[in-house]
Protein backbone atom coordinates (compact mmCIF):
# COMPACT_ATOMS: atom_id res chain seq x y z
CA UNK A 1 0.00 0.00 0.00
CA UNK A 2 1.17 3.53 -0.73
CA UNK A 3 2.12 5.54 2.30
CA UNK A 4 -0.09 8.58 2.34
CA UNK A 5 -2.60 8.23 -0.46
CA UNK A 6 -4.86 5.56 0.96
CA UNK A 7 -5.59 6.84 4.43
CA UNK A 8 -9.35 6.70 4.21
CA UNK A 9 -9.94 3.16 3.15
CA UNK A 10 -11.81 2.29 6.33
CA UNK A 11 -14.27 4.18 8.44
CA UNK A 12 -14.25 4.63 12.17
CA UNK A 13 -16.79 1.86 12.59
CA UNK A 14 -18.65 0.79 15.69
CA UNK A 15 -21.07 2.73 17.83
CA UNK A 16 -19.95 6.27 18.53
CA UNK A 17 -21.56 8.37 21.25
CA UNK A 18 -21.70 11.96 20.07
CA UNK A 19 -22.50 15.41 21.34
CA UNK A 20 -23.88 18.19 19.20
CA UNK A 21 -20.62 20.14 19.35
CA UNK A 22 -17.29 18.41 19.79
CA UNK A 23 -14.11 20.39 20.29
CA UNK A 24 -11.77 17.44 20.47
CA UNK A 25 -12.68 16.64 24.08
CA UNK A 26 -13.10 19.12 26.88
CA UNK A 27 -10.16 17.67 28.75
CA UNK A 28 -8.03 17.29 25.63
CA UNK A 29 -8.56 20.67 23.98
CA UNK A 30 -5.28 22.57 23.74
CA UNK A 31 -3.18 19.69 25.08
CA UNK A 32 -4.14 17.70 22.03
CA UNK A 33 -1.96 19.66 19.67
CA UNK A 34 0.37 21.46 22.01
CA UNK A 35 0.16 24.75 20.15
CA UNK A 36 -1.89 27.92 20.22
CA UNK A 37 -5.09 27.89 18.25
CA UNK A 38 -6.46 24.60 19.51
CA UNK A 39 -9.78 26.24 20.25
CA UNK A 40 -12.11 26.14 23.23
CA UNK A 41 -14.06 23.06 24.17
CA UNK A 42 -17.64 23.92 23.30
CA UNK A 43 -19.58 21.40 25.35
CA UNK A 44 -19.30 18.86 28.12
CA UNK A 45 -18.11 15.42 27.05
CA UNK A 46 -20.29 12.31 27.04
CA UNK A 47 -17.26 10.20 28.04
CA UNK A 48 -15.85 9.69 31.49
CA UNK A 49 -13.20 11.89 33.04
CA UNK A 50 -10.85 8.96 33.23
CA UNK A 51 -11.20 8.20 29.53
CA UNK A 52 -10.52 11.79 28.61
CA UNK A 53 -7.58 11.99 30.99
CA UNK A 54 -6.02 8.99 29.28
CA UNK A 55 -6.72 10.56 25.91
CA UNK A 56 -5.03 13.77 27.00
CA UNK A 57 -1.96 11.88 28.16
CA UNK A 58 -1.76 10.08 24.83
CA UNK A 59 -2.16 13.39 23.02
CA UNK A 60 0.68 14.99 24.94
CA UNK A 61 2.98 12.08 24.11
CA UNK A 62 1.99 12.16 20.43
CA UNK A 63 2.50 15.91 20.22
CA UNK A 64 5.90 15.79 21.89
CA UNK A 65 7.01 13.11 19.46
CA UNK A 66 5.74 15.09 16.49
CA UNK A 67 7.51 18.26 17.57
CA UNK A 68 10.86 16.49 17.63
CA UNK A 69 10.46 15.70 13.95
CA UNK A 70 10.68 18.00 10.99
CA UNK A 71 7.52 20.03 10.65
CA UNK A 72 7.89 19.98 6.87
CA UNK A 73 10.67 18.13 5.09
CA UNK A 74 10.32 20.30 2.00
CA UNK A 75 7.80 22.33 0.00
CA UNK A 76 4.85 20.36 -1.30
CA UNK A 77 3.87 20.69 -4.95
CA UNK A 78 0.44 20.17 -6.47
CA UNK A 79 -0.96 20.53 -9.96
CA UNK A 80 -4.60 20.02 -10.88
CA UNK A 81 -5.49 19.57 -14.55
CA UNK A 82 -8.72 18.72 -16.29
CA UNK A 83 -10.24 18.59 -19.77
CA UNK A 84 -13.91 19.59 -19.97
CA UNK A 85 -14.64 22.04 -22.81
CA UNK A 86 -15.03 21.36 -26.52
CA UNK A 87 -11.66 23.02 -27.11
CA UNK A 88 -10.11 20.87 -24.36
CA UNK A 89 -11.28 17.65 -25.95
CA UNK A 90 -10.34 18.79 -29.46
CA UNK A 91 -6.81 19.38 -28.19
CA UNK A 92 -6.43 15.66 -27.49
CA UNK A 93 -6.10 12.71 -29.85
CA UNK A 94 -9.41 11.10 -30.82
CA UNK A 95 -9.69 7.62 -32.29
CA UNK A 96 -13.35 7.04 -33.01
CA UNK A 97 -14.43 9.59 -30.39
CA UNK A 98 -16.38 12.74 -31.18
CA UNK A 99 -16.02 15.90 -29.06
CA UNK A 100 -19.45 17.53 -28.93
CA UNK A 101 -19.62 21.31 -29.37
CA UNK A 102 -21.27 23.13 -26.52
CA UNK A 103 -20.83 23.49 -22.77
CA UNK A 104 -20.36 20.34 -20.74
CA UNK A 105 -21.23 17.92 -23.55
CA UNK A 106 -17.93 16.07 -23.60
CA UNK A 107 -16.97 13.16 -25.85
CA UNK A 108 -18.95 10.18 -27.15
CA UNK A 109 -18.36 7.19 -29.41
CA UNK A 110 -18.73 8.25 -33.06
CA UNK A 111 -17.16 5.41 -35.07
CA UNK A 112 -15.80 2.49 -33.02
CA UNK A 113 -12.23 1.61 -33.95
CA UNK A 114 -12.43 -2.04 -32.96
CA UNK A 115 -13.90 -4.67 -30.68
CA UNK A 116 -12.53 -6.35 -27.58
CA UNK A 117 -13.72 -8.85 -25.01
CA UNK A 118 -13.98 -7.99 -21.36
CA UNK A 119 -14.25 -10.52 -18.56
CA UNK A 120 -15.88 -9.28 -15.40
CA UNK A 121 -13.85 -10.93 -12.62
CA UNK A 122 -16.71 -10.63 -10.12
CA UNK A 123 -19.71 -11.65 -12.23
CA UNK A 124 -17.57 -14.22 -14.10
CA UNK A 125 -19.05 -13.12 -17.41
CA UNK A 126 -17.32 -12.37 -20.71
CA UNK A 127 -18.79 -10.14 -23.40
CA UNK A 128 -17.72 -8.37 -26.57
CA UNK A 129 -17.57 -4.58 -26.71
CA UNK A 130 -16.80 -2.06 -29.41
CA UNK A 131 -14.63 0.84 -28.37
CA UNK A 132 -13.14 4.23 -29.19
CA UNK A 133 -10.42 6.19 -27.41
CA UNK A 134 -9.43 9.73 -26.51
CA UNK A 135 -5.94 10.64 -25.27
CA UNK A 136 -5.19 13.93 -23.56
CA UNK A 137 -2.35 16.24 -24.53
CA UNK A 138 0.83 15.72 -22.56
CA UNK A 139 0.98 17.60 -19.27
CA UNK A 140 4.55 18.60 -18.46
CA UNK A 141 5.24 19.03 -14.74
CA UNK A 142 7.77 21.47 -13.32
CA UNK A 143 8.35 19.09 -10.39
CA UNK A 144 8.76 15.36 -9.97
CA UNK A 145 5.34 13.99 -9.03
CA UNK A 146 5.22 11.07 -6.64
CA UNK A 147 1.45 10.61 -6.66
CA UNK A 148 -1.46 11.06 -9.06
CA UNK A 149 -5.18 10.52 -8.64
CA UNK A 150 -7.48 10.82 -11.64
CA UNK A 151 -11.18 11.66 -11.78
CA UNK A 152 -13.90 11.52 -14.42
CA UNK A 153 -17.48 12.73 -14.78
CA UNK A 154 -19.55 10.58 -17.10
CA UNK A 155 -22.88 9.17 -18.17
CA UNK A 156 -22.76 5.40 -18.81
CA UNK A 157 -26.08 3.97 -20.03
CA UNK A 158 -26.75 0.27 -19.56
CA UNK A 159 -24.45 -1.82 -21.73
CA UNK A 160 -21.65 0.77 -21.69
CA UNK A 161 -18.61 1.48 -19.54
CA UNK A 162 -15.31 3.32 -19.59
CA UNK A 163 -11.67 2.74 -18.71
CA UNK A 164 -9.21 5.43 -17.61
CA UNK A 165 -5.45 4.95 -17.97
CA UNK A 166 -2.44 6.97 -16.87
CA UNK A 167 0.43 7.21 -19.38
CA UNK A 168 3.33 8.22 -17.16
CA UNK A 169 6.77 9.41 -18.24
CA UNK A 170 9.38 9.17 -15.51
CA UNK A 171 12.44 11.25 -14.68
CA UNK A 172 14.69 9.02 -16.81
CA UNK A 173 12.31 8.84 -19.77
CA UNK A 174 10.84 5.46 -18.82
CA UNK A 175 7.16 5.14 -19.74
CA UNK A 176 4.39 3.05 -18.22
CA UNK A 177 0.66 2.62 -18.67
CA UNK A 178 -1.47 2.24 -15.54
CA UNK A 179 -5.18 1.45 -15.33
CA UNK A 180 -6.81 3.97 -12.98
CA UNK A 181 -10.29 2.45 -13.06
CA UNK A 182 -12.98 0.56 -14.96
CA UNK A 183 -16.26 2.33 -14.32
CA UNK A 184 -19.96 2.23 -15.03
CA UNK A 185 -22.89 3.66 -13.10
CA UNK A 186 -25.10 0.64 -13.83
CA UNK A 187 -24.17 -2.54 -11.97
CA UNK A 188 -26.61 -5.01 -13.53
CA UNK A 189 -24.30 -6.21 -16.32
CA UNK A 190 -20.83 -5.19 -15.22
CA UNK A 191 -19.16 -4.36 -11.91
CA UNK A 192 -17.06 -1.21 -11.66
CA UNK A 193 -13.59 -1.91 -10.32
CA UNK A 194 -10.12 -0.67 -9.55
CA UNK A 195 -7.38 -2.92 -10.92
CA UNK A 196 -5.16 -4.51 -8.33
CA UNK A 197 -1.69 -5.97 -8.77
CA UNK A 198 -0.15 -3.18 -10.84
CA UNK A 199 3.42 -2.49 -9.75
CA UNK A 200 6.98 -2.38 -11.04
CA UNK A 201 10.31 -0.79 -10.13
CA UNK A 202 8.95 2.68 -10.92
CA UNK A 203 5.57 2.74 -9.22
CA UNK A 204 2.35 1.08 -8.19
CA UNK A 205 -1.40 1.53 -8.15
CA UNK A 206 -3.01 1.49 -4.71
CA UNK A 207 -6.74 1.24 -5.42
CA UNK A 208 -7.24 4.66 -7.03
CA UNK A 209 -3.87 6.40 -6.68
CA UNK A 210 -0.61 5.98 -8.57
CA UNK A 211 2.49 6.34 -6.39
CA UNK A 212 6.13 6.29 -7.43
CA UNK A 213 8.69 4.00 -5.90
CA UNK A 214 11.51 5.53 -3.85
CA UNK A 215 14.02 7.33 -6.05
CA UNK A 216 11.63 7.84 -8.96
CA UNK A 217 9.21 10.57 -9.98
CA UNK A 218 6.91 11.39 -12.86
CA UNK A 219 7.75 14.41 -15.02
CA UNK A 220 4.87 14.31 -17.52
CA UNK A 221 1.69 12.35 -18.16
CA UNK A 222 -1.33 11.82 -20.36
CA UNK A 223 -4.72 10.35 -19.57
CA UNK A 224 -6.28 7.89 -21.98
CA UNK A 225 -10.01 7.36 -22.00
CA UNK A 226 -11.54 4.26 -23.59
CA UNK A 227 -15.30 4.30 -24.20
CA UNK A 228 -16.93 0.87 -24.63
CA UNK A 229 -20.40 -0.40 -25.52
CA UNK A 230 -22.06 -3.59 -26.63
CA UNK A 231 -21.84 -4.04 -30.44
CA UNK A 232 -24.85 -2.59 -32.22
CA UNK A 233 -25.93 -0.53 -29.22
CA UNK A 234 -26.84 3.03 -30.15
CA UNK A 235 -26.26 4.32 -26.63
CA UNK A 236 -22.78 5.60 -25.84
CA UNK A 237 -20.82 6.57 -22.78
CA UNK A 238 -20.38 10.33 -22.52
CA UNK A 239 -17.55 11.89 -20.55
CA UNK A 240 -17.77 15.62 -19.92
CA UNK A 241 -14.78 15.97 -17.61
CA UNK A 242 -11.60 14.01 -17.02
CA UNK A 243 -8.62 15.19 -15.03
CA UNK A 244 -6.03 14.46 -12.39
CA UNK A 245 -4.18 15.83 -9.42
CA UNK A 246 -0.43 15.24 -9.60
CA UNK A 247 1.50 15.98 -6.44
CA UNK A 248 4.70 15.69 -4.49
CA UNK A 249 4.00 15.98 -0.77
CA UNK A 250 7.03 15.21 1.43
CA UNK A 251 6.51 13.15 4.55
CA UNK A 252 5.28 15.42 7.33
CA UNK A 253 3.82 14.85 10.77
CA UNK A 254 2.40 18.34 11.11
CA UNK A 255 2.03 21.60 9.19
CA UNK A 256 2.50 25.26 10.15
CA UNK A 257 -0.41 26.73 12.07
CA UNK A 258 -2.78 28.93 10.08
CA UNK A 259 -4.90 31.87 11.21
CA UNK A 260 -8.67 32.16 10.73
CA UNK A 261 -9.58 33.36 7.26
CA UNK A 262 -12.47 34.38 5.02
CA UNK A 263 -14.97 31.70 6.11
CA UNK A 264 -14.97 32.71 9.78
CA UNK A 265 -18.54 32.75 11.07
CA UNK A 266 -19.97 30.99 8.01
CA UNK A 267 -22.04 27.80 8.21
CA UNK A 268 -23.50 26.24 5.07
CA UNK A 269 -26.93 24.61 5.34
CA UNK A 270 -25.90 21.03 4.53
CA UNK A 271 -28.39 18.34 5.52
CA UNK A 272 -26.77 15.91 7.99
CA UNK A 273 -26.70 12.15 7.49
CA UNK A 274 -25.45 9.62 10.05
CA UNK A 275 -23.80 6.53 8.61
CA UNK A 276 -24.33 4.49 11.78
CA UNK A 277 -28.06 4.49 11.11
CA UNK A 278 -27.18 2.10 8.29
CA UNK A 279 -25.18 -0.41 10.31
CA UNK A 280 -25.81 -3.89 8.94
CA UNK A 281 -27.59 -2.69 5.82
CA UNK A 282 -26.50 -4.15 2.47
CA UNK A 283 -23.26 -5.53 3.81
CA UNK A 284 -22.32 -6.66 0.30
CA UNK A 285 -21.40 -3.03 -0.32
CA UNK A 286 -18.33 -2.77 1.87
CA UNK A 287 -19.77 -4.05 5.14
CA UNK A 288 -22.75 -1.77 5.68
CA UNK A 289 -23.21 1.71 7.12
CA UNK A 290 -20.36 1.52 9.61
CA UNK A 291 -17.99 1.66 6.60
CA UNK A 292 -19.89 4.24 4.54
CA UNK A 293 -18.22 7.52 5.52
CA UNK A 294 -17.34 8.41 1.92
CA UNK A 295 -20.77 7.91 0.30
CA UNK A 296 -22.58 9.38 3.32
CA UNK A 297 -20.49 12.57 3.25
CA UNK A 298 -20.81 12.80 -0.52
CA UNK A 299 -24.58 12.39 -0.46
CA UNK A 300 -24.78 15.38 1.89
CA UNK A 301 -23.07 17.56 -0.74
CA UNK A 302 -25.05 16.13 -3.65
CA UNK A 303 -28.30 17.03 -1.90
CA UNK A 304 -26.97 20.43 -0.81
CA UNK A 305 -26.92 21.26 -4.52
CA UNK A 306 -30.52 20.09 -4.94
CA UNK A 307 -29.63 16.83 -6.65
CA UNK A 308 -29.98 13.18 -5.68
CA UNK A 309 -31.83 9.96 -6.41
CA UNK A 310 -35.54 9.86 -7.24
CA UNK A 311 -38.14 7.70 -5.54
CA UNK A 312 -37.89 5.37 -8.53
CA UNK A 313 -34.12 5.14 -8.08
CA UNK A 314 -34.63 4.19 -4.43
CA UNK A 315 -37.26 1.51 -5.05
CA UNK A 316 -34.68 -1.23 -4.41
CA UNK A 317 -34.00 -0.01 -0.84
CA UNK A 318 -35.90 -1.58 2.05
CA UNK A 319 -38.69 0.95 2.77
CA UNK A 320 -38.10 0.58 6.51
CA UNK A 321 -34.63 2.13 6.16
CA UNK A 322 -34.26 5.84 6.89
CA UNK A 323 -32.17 8.15 4.71
CA UNK A 324 -32.29 5.66 1.85
CA UNK A 325 -30.28 7.93 -0.45
CA UNK A 326 -27.21 6.96 1.62
CA UNK A 327 -27.78 3.32 0.66
CA UNK A 328 -27.99 4.42 -2.97
CA UNK A 329 -24.70 6.33 -2.72
CA UNK A 330 -22.97 3.34 -1.14
CA UNK A 331 -24.18 0.90 -3.80
CA UNK A 332 -23.25 3.07 -6.76
CA UNK A 333 -19.83 4.18 -5.50
CA UNK A 334 -18.84 0.66 -4.41
CA UNK A 335 -15.56 -0.63 -5.88
CA UNK A 336 -15.79 -4.39 -6.44
CA UNK A 337 -12.00 -4.68 -6.68
CA UNK A 338 -11.25 -2.80 -3.47
CA UNK A 339 -14.39 -4.25 -1.90
CA UNK A 340 -15.30 -0.97 -0.29
CA UNK A 341 -16.91 2.42 -0.79
CA UNK A 342 -13.77 4.51 -0.23
CA UNK A 343 -12.53 4.79 -3.83
CA UNK A 344 -12.08 8.54 -4.28
CA UNK A 345 -12.77 8.92 -8.04
CA UNK A 346 -15.58 6.34 -7.95
CA UNK A 347 -17.33 8.38 -5.28
CA UNK A 348 -16.89 11.57 -7.29
CA UNK A 349 -18.18 9.79 -10.41
CA UNK A 350 -21.30 8.84 -8.44
CA UNK A 351 -21.85 12.49 -7.48
CA UNK A 352 -21.31 13.58 -11.08
CA UNK A 353 -23.97 11.15 -12.29
CA UNK A 354 -26.55 13.70 -11.07
CA UNK A 355 -25.21 16.34 -13.44
CA UNK A 356 -22.69 17.85 -11.03
CA UNK A 357 -18.98 18.42 -11.59
CA UNK A 358 -17.04 16.35 -9.06
CA UNK A 359 -13.27 16.31 -8.64
CA UNK A 360 -10.65 14.68 -6.43
CA UNK A 361 -8.36 17.50 -5.33
CA UNK A 362 -5.42 17.92 -2.99
CA UNK A 363 -5.58 21.25 -1.19
CA UNK A 364 -2.42 22.97 -0.02
CA UNK A 365 -3.72 24.48 3.20
CA UNK A 366 -6.65 25.09 5.50
CA UNK A 367 -6.76 28.59 4.02
CA UNK A 368 -7.69 27.10 0.64
CA UNK A 369 -10.47 25.11 2.27
CA UNK A 370 -11.75 28.31 3.89
CA UNK A 371 -11.78 30.11 0.55
CA UNK A 372 -13.98 27.39 -0.93
CA UNK A 373 -16.38 27.42 2.03
CA UNK A 374 -16.50 31.23 1.95
CA UNK A 375 -17.66 30.99 -1.68
CA UNK A 376 -20.41 28.56 -0.77
CA UNK A 377 -18.79 25.18 -1.44
CA UNK A 378 -19.05 22.42 1.19
CA UNK A 379 -16.02 20.14 0.87
CA UNK A 380 -15.52 16.48 1.80
CA UNK A 381 -12.09 15.93 3.36
CA UNK A 382 -10.06 12.79 4.14
CA UNK A 383 -8.14 12.44 7.42
CA UNK A 384 -6.88 9.91 9.95
CA UNK A 385 -6.37 10.37 13.68
CA UNK A 386 -5.91 8.81 17.09
CA UNK A 387 -8.48 8.67 19.88
CA UNK A 388 -6.52 11.36 21.70
CA UNK A 389 -6.76 13.71 18.75
CA UNK A 390 -10.43 13.15 18.01
CA UNK A 391 -11.65 12.70 21.56
CA UNK A 392 -14.22 10.00 20.77
CA UNK A 393 -12.84 7.50 18.28
CA UNK A 394 -9.74 6.67 16.26
CA UNK A 395 -9.70 6.07 12.53
CA UNK A 396 -7.02 4.98 10.10
CA UNK A 397 -9.01 6.91 7.52
CA UNK A 398 -12.30 8.79 7.60
CA UNK A 399 -14.21 11.29 5.48
CA UNK A 400 -16.52 14.02 6.65
CA UNK A 401 -18.09 17.13 5.15
CA UNK A 402 -16.74 20.57 6.08
CA UNK A 403 -19.65 23.00 6.23
CA UNK A 404 -18.23 26.07 7.94
CA UNK A 405 -16.06 27.79 10.52
CA UNK A 406 -16.91 29.23 13.93
CA UNK A 407 -16.38 32.85 14.91
CA UNK A 408 -13.00 31.82 16.35
CA UNK A 409 -11.96 29.84 13.26
CA UNK A 410 -12.61 26.30 14.46
CA UNK A 411 -13.85 23.88 11.82
CA UNK A 412 -17.51 22.86 11.58
CA UNK A 413 -18.09 19.48 9.99
CA UNK A 414 -20.97 17.15 9.38
CA UNK A 415 -19.31 14.01 10.73
CA UNK A 416 -21.23 10.95 9.51
CA UNK A 417 -19.71 8.72 12.22
CA UNK A 418 -22.72 9.41 14.41
CA UNK A 419 -25.68 7.45 15.69
CA UNK A 420 -28.33 9.97 14.69
CA UNK A 421 -28.66 12.75 12.13
CA UNK A 422 -29.12 15.26 14.95
CA UNK A 423 -25.62 14.51 16.28
CA UNK A 424 -23.75 14.84 12.98
CA UNK A 425 -22.96 18.56 13.45
CA UNK A 426 -19.51 18.68 15.04
CA UNK A 427 -16.91 21.35 15.81
CA UNK A 428 -13.22 20.44 15.76
CA UNK A 429 -10.38 22.67 16.97
CA UNK A 430 -8.74 24.41 14.06
CA UNK A 431 -5.24 23.27 14.89
CA UNK A 432 -6.23 19.65 15.36
CA UNK A 433 -8.21 19.60 12.11
CA UNK A 434 -5.50 21.00 9.88
CA UNK A 435 -2.91 18.67 11.39
CA UNK A 436 -4.84 15.42 10.94
CA UNK A 437 -6.03 16.39 7.46
CA UNK A 438 -2.82 17.80 5.95
CA UNK A 439 -0.18 15.51 7.42
CA UNK A 440 1.07 12.36 5.68
CA UNK A 441 2.45 10.45 8.68
CA UNK A 442 1.64 9.95 12.35
CA UNK A 443 2.06 7.40 15.11
CA UNK A 444 -0.92 5.34 16.23
CA UNK A 445 -1.67 4.66 19.88
CA UNK A 446 -0.08 1.22 19.63
CA UNK A 447 3.15 2.70 18.26
CA UNK A 448 2.62 1.54 14.69
CA UNK A 449 2.92 3.96 11.77
CA UNK A 450 -0.19 5.68 10.48
CA UNK A 451 -0.66 7.55 7.23
CA UNK A 452 -2.63 10.65 6.29
CA UNK A 453 -4.07 11.90 3.03
CA UNK A 454 -1.97 15.06 2.83
CA UNK A 455 -4.96 17.29 2.06
CA UNK A 456 -7.14 15.15 -0.21
CA UNK A 457 -10.72 16.34 -0.68
CA UNK A 458 -13.79 16.02 -2.91
CA UNK A 459 -14.85 19.25 -4.63
CA UNK A 460 -18.42 18.83 -5.91
CA UNK A 461 -20.36 21.65 -7.55
CA UNK A 462 -22.90 22.63 -10.20
CA UNK A 463 -21.19 23.26 -13.51
CA UNK A 464 -22.47 26.83 -13.70
CA UNK A 465 -21.29 27.87 -10.23
CA UNK A 466 -17.96 29.61 -10.62
CA UNK A 467 -15.01 28.59 -8.49
CA UNK A 468 -12.90 31.25 -6.77
CA UNK A 469 -9.44 32.00 -8.17
CA UNK A 470 -6.79 29.53 -7.05
CA UNK A 471 -4.94 30.66 -3.94
CA UNK A 472 -1.46 29.60 -5.06
CA UNK A 473 -1.03 29.80 -8.86
CA UNK A 474 2.26 27.89 -8.61
CA UNK A 475 0.37 25.00 -6.97
CA UNK A 476 -3.13 25.07 -8.45
CA UNK A 477 -5.26 22.63 -6.47
CA UNK A 478 -8.51 23.25 -8.34
CA UNK A 479 -9.29 24.45 -11.89
CA UNK A 480 -7.83 27.85 -12.71
CA UNK A 481 -10.74 28.26 -15.12
CA UNK A 482 -13.60 29.02 -12.70
CA UNK A 483 -16.05 27.05 -14.84
CA UNK A 484 -14.00 23.86 -14.59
Amino acid sequence: MSASSQADRQDAGGSVRRRAVLAGGAAVGAAMVGVAGAGTAAAATNGTEAAMSNAAAEAATTTATAETKSKDSGPARVRFDRWTTWADFRSGKSAGVLPLPGPRLGVVIAEPTGTTSYTDPYLNTTAEYEYATWTSPTRQLDFGATQLTAHWNADTPKGTFLKVELLATMEDGHRDTWVMGVWTRDDSELNRTSVNGQSNAYGEIDTDTWSSETGHSMRSYQLRLTLLRRPGLRATPRVWQIGATASMVPARTTVPASTPGPATGITLAVKPYAQNLHDGQYIQYGGGGEAWCSPTSTEMVVEFWGKGPTAEDLAWVDPSYVDSSVDEAARYSYDYGYQGTGNWPFTCAYAASYGLDAMVVRLNSLTELEVLVAHGFPVVTSQSFTLAENGYYASAGHLWCVIGFTDTGDVIVNDPASNSDSNVYTVYPRRMFETVWLRTNYTKADGSPGYGSGGVAYLIKPHDKALPPVVDPRNPSWPSDPWG
